[in-house]
């Protein structure tokens, strides 16, 4: 009698242990919703169209009639530089392509004579029946005319060139007003009054000018791995560190083909429009962008960790009930499990373990994980989409598990 109750009191004792020693498991119900996969970029806020003001001639700037934040309108006279060395070049000019029209009154009164000249000679050849005048005299008649025919063509090129260097010395005298281009607001402004301009070798800027201020471009750059997710078309959000707490909208209107590596990372210019209506933004400024990649309405929705999530050891084992306890040293224990990696990815995911209904009298969080099949769709980080497979609504899926230690 006495064996029996001892066998009775080590069996109790054993239940009561490895009920102590039973993991217990985290869970969260399957359910629907709505999840966004969305990318972020950083990037600064340009003009849709920014133009560099600079000058082809080099000389002294005589005036500046504009400064920075100015509107401007297409046409207007920004600058002026000192235009005396150019209408002396004009003189100088002028004179020239008169000196080539003289020279080539020249040489029409002496082509007119060398015709008149031969006409004779040859006139009297006939008239004699080529006894006079000697044939020399009729070839040195001919080589003059000649002479006179390409006199003549010379002076009329020496008044074409006249004609194209006067022309080009009026052009650089109109090009010493520098007038805008287009509408805009001046950005930078690089000159001032009795200032020498150098353009030997390029045309110095002079004005920065955005075209409108009102309508702006955010340039960020994607990352190669979230590359394939952004289209043009597609909607996004960013912020600016003057209004940390706006956000402005925008809309995608480039993915650039060509890639930036800046410390071995790939990244791709990407363009999107921003209506600055208001005109709180500026060019330059730092911005975070939030582009919404896809979206998906009303689908089954479980946590990452419930993808990541396998059984341990130590929970199998506690699982096997009486037999697996009755061995030597005291049973295995197992802290909290953490995930592979908190930003793993759960596109290969096949898998969730589930927790079956509980039974009545039991503990919440306790019982047989069982595996469930499934095929995950697109995830934000956090949720994962389900789009295959066996898992149903209102299952629970276990996210973690923590083994308690029997005592």
């Amino acid at each position: 009698m006495a064996v029996l109750l001892l066998v009775a009191g080590l069996a109790i004792w054993w239940w009561q242990r490895a009920a102590q020693a039973a993991p217990s498991y985290t869970t969260v119900p399957v359910a629907r919703g709505d999840l966004t996969l969305s990318v972020t970029a950083n990037g600064t806020v340009q003009p849709t169209r920014s133009i560099n003001i600079g000058s082809e001639l080099s000389g002294t700037v005589l005036k500046v009639n504009v400064d920075v934040n100015d509107s401007i309108r297409k046409g207007q006279v920004l600058l002026v530089l000192d235009t005396a060395k150019l209408h002396d070049q004009i003189l100088r000019s002028q004179a020239a392509l008169a000196a080539a029209r003289a020279r080539l009154g020249q040489t029409v009164a002496t082509l007119a004579e060398a015709r008149a000249t031969l006409g004779r000679l040859e006139a009297v050849a006939r008239l004699s029946g080529g006894q006079v005048p000697a044939q020399s005299e009729l070839d040195s008649g001919r080589a003059t005319l000649a002479r006179a025919v390409a006199d003549n063509a010379s002076a009329q090129a020496g008044i074409d060139d006249a004609q194209a260097a006067l022309s080009t010395d009026q052009i650089n005298l109109s090009k010493a007003s520098i007038t805008a281009p287009a509408d805009g607001v001046v950005l930078t402004r690089t000159v001032d009054p009795g200032n020498a301009v150098a353009a030997s070798l390029q045309a110095v800027t002079l004005f920065t000018v955005a075209e409108d201020l009102k309508r702006l471009r955010l340039w960020v750059y994607v990352d190669e791995a979230d590359v394939g997710a952004v289209k043009v078309g597609q909607l996004a959000s960013f912020t600016v560190s003057a209004y940390l707490s706006r956000p402005f909208p925008a809309r995608i209107t480039r993915v650039g083909f060509g890639s930036t590596i800046t410390d071995n990372v790939v990244t791709y210019l990407t363009y999107l429009d921003v209506d600055n209506a208001d005109l709180s933004l500026r060019p330059g400024m730092t911005a975070t962008a939030t582009i919404v990649a896809t979206q998906r309405k009303d689908v089954l929705l479980v946590p990452n960790a419930a993808l990541r999530y396998t059984p341990s050891t130590a929970a199998a084992d506690a699982n096997k009930g009486i037999a697996s306890g009755i061995a030597f040293g005291p049973p295995k224990t197992e802290s909290r499990r953490k995930g592979a990696a908190d930003s793993a990815s759960t596109a290969g995911a096949r898998q969730v373990w589930v927790l079956p209904a509980a039974a009545t009298g039991s503990q919440p969080g306790t019982g047989t994980p069982q595996a469930v099949a499934v095929v995950p769709g697109i995830s934000d980080g956090h949720m994962t989409e389900i789009v295959g497979g066996d898992l149903k609504l209102g299952m629970q899926v276990i996210t973690a598990q923590q083994t308690a230690t029997a005592k």
